[in-house]
């Protein structure tokens, strides 16, 4: 009978040989999970262990527990992190895995590092949500645990996060939000929202500027607002830019919800009706805002996005030798009254 080898055990179970060879060899660097896994199947394949080998699964105590991190910056800004985190906690306790928040600075000096619980080997994993800081990302992605992020900054490239990034679709619903504007003959249409913030931004920015060129009308810099914009300070700026256009375009795309309240409540300050003189779109299908309810948006799962991190994270972890995933998660288009259609009974 052939003799199992390490090589033998790995194609079974579709990892690294490396992978086999640190666990037989007593290295870190493999889950927990994935080490149960490693050394069943070994053992199912009669693989002959050395005097020196681990203990084989049944012969262990009570395996150790499995901690994830979410690490988080300012998860308070709005009611959409924290139904997206309670999802998470909700699919992880399924699994017997511990949740552990970390909340992270929005901003970080240059000498800042991670706290010691995401890099110490008490983490098997780390979530990362609502992280934008250039700086703060790179750090994450230095860690040497499996990581799954939801979104990231536009000047990160996926290829550099060293884990799995997940982003909610953006840009075919917004294309459709602009055409639906289009064919109601609006061709002065703006923009507003940081397009360099975060890679989602930018994605709803590209599919607002590429229908109108399928339209053969070209993105107006002079009725859009895409640049660098304060996180506390969007009301203030958003009225300095209105201030600034000679007139009033016929519609406006924002890149979120709350930018479009926001906007809502400046344009009504100015006595202008919405939609007759301005139609307005949001996205995220966030409700916080009484404006909301009337406001063309964007449908966000919150549910399935939370769910669908706590098991990538699962995946991530058991599969550490697998290529990184970029996932994304399907949105509904929603069209109220704010861009022209009547609101449904």
């Amino acid at each position: 009978m052939k003799k199992v080898t390490l090589q033998d055990i790995a194609s079974s179970l579709g990892i690294s040989r490396t992978t086999v060879w640190k666990v037989f060899s007593g290295q870190k660097g493999v889950s927990d999970n994935l080490r149960r896994k490693i050394l069943t199947t070994a053992q199912e394949m009669g693989y002959e262990f050395p005097e020196c080998a681990p203990l084989l699964p049944s012969q262990k105590t009570a395996a150790p527990p499995v901690n994830i991190a979410v690490a988080v910056c300012r998860p308070e800004s709005s009611i959409f992190w924290m139904n997206i985190i309670h999802q998470i906690a909700k699919e992880l306790s399924f699994h017997n895995v511990n949740l552990v928040y970390t909340y992270l600075p929005s901003s970080i000096d240059e000498d800042y590092t991670l706290p010691a619980s995401l890099v110490n080997g008490n983490t098997h994993g780390i979530i990362v949500l609502n992280v934008y800081n250039n700086q703060l990302i790179r750090l994450l992605s230095e860690a040497p645990v499996p990581k799954v992020f939801l979104d990231t900054a536009t000047s990160i490239p996926p290829s550099s996060l060293n884990g799995d990034l997940i982003l909610m679709e953006s840009s075919i619903s917004i294309s459709e939000i602009t055409e639906h504007l289009l064919k109601q003959g609006r061709k002065k249409i703006g923009f507003i929202g940081d397009i360099n913030y975060a890679q989602s931004n930018y994605e709803r920015y590209e599919g607002f500027s590429k229908t109108l060129e399928r339209y053969g009308l070209s993105p107006s810099p002079e009725l859009s607002l895409t640049g660098s914009i304060g996180t506390d300070t969007y009301k203030e700026e958003i009225d300095a830019f209105l201030n600034t256009l000679p007139s009033m375009p016929d519609a406006f795309v924002c890149v979120s919800d709350y930018v479009a309240c926001l906007l809502m409540q400046l344009l009504l300050k100015r006595g202008l009706k919405i939609p007759e003189d301005v139609a307005v779109s949001g996205f995220d299908g966030n409700m916080e805002s009484p404006l909301a309810e009337d406001l063309t948006t964007v449908q966000v799962f919150n549910q399935d996005i939370g769910l669908r991190l706590a098991l990538q994270i699962l995946y991530r972890i058991e599969h550490p030798d697998t290529r990184s995933e970029i996932i994304y998660i399907s949105t509904q288009t929603i069209f109220r009254s704010s861009t022209g259609i009547a609101k449904k009974a």
